[in-house]
């Protein structure tokens, strides 16, 4: 299994390693470790692939403290069907406005419009174990739980059921494609990179369920 491999032979890397990649995943041999995601000018739909478990780790102004100052943070809120969001202060560099103090875990997803194309460097734990994504019925905006590069269904597991549709956004064009989940499989499947979100339209509310061993 291609994803497999990348995490297992990640796994003899130096810890200190570092990458020029975009959206490369390198871990220490305890599954702790960083992951590079490329931001372009504009808007990027992106999430944040590992557990940071330190005290505010996962919290959106200190995930996103390196992004250029003017850029905007959009948190979206499936119950309100809004956006929450942050601004980085042209000023100061700090990031301000209700979404600044909200988290984004493995699993969620933001977009980022970007003032400038720059890097971000996420940094903590591989998630494991029996996870469970909530996704409401709905627009949301999901990622995997697991730092894992394929297909939606196929390789990641996402439950897709008769309806169901996932925007996959295009950085470079500023664009979504679409997927439609009908008669039982999808027109295209989406692939999903690491540290890609996506916007989910769920028929219904379900559990996106993963169990995963990095030492499988």
């Amino acid at each position: 299994m291609r994803t497999k491999t990348l995490l297992l032979t990640a796994a003899l890397s130096a810890a200190g390693m570092a990458t020029s990649m975009a959206q490369t995943p390198v871990y220490s041999v305890n599954a702790v470790g960083y992951v590079n995601t490329a931001l372009v000018k504009g808007f990027n739909l992106i999430s944040n692939p590992l557990n940071n478990k330190a005290t505010d780790g996962n919290v959106i102004k200190n995930l996103f403290a390196a992004v250029a100052p003017g850029s905007q943070i959009f948190k979206y809120n499936s119950t309100t069907a809004k956006y929450d969001l942050a601004t980085v202060n042209d000023f100061t560099g700090e990031i301000e406005g209700p979404a600044a103090t909200m988290t984004l875990v493995p699993g969620e997803g933001v977009f980022v419009n970007a003032a400038a194309a720059g890097t971000i460097t996420f940094v903590g734990e591989v998630p494991a174990g029996d996870l469970v994504n909530k996704v409401p019925k709905g627009f949301s905006i999901r990622s995997s739980q697991v730092p894992q590069a394929g297909k939606a269904s196929t390789d990641l597991s996402f439950p897709a059921e008769e309806g169901d549709q996932i925007f996959t956004y295009n950085e470079a064009t500023q664009k979504y494609s679409t997927s439609n989940y009908s008669f039982g499989a999808w027109d295209t499947e989406p692939t999903l990179d690491v540290g890609e979100a996506v916007f989910v339209n769920a028929t219904n509310a379900k559990d996106w369920k993963r169990t995963f061993n990095i030492n499988q």
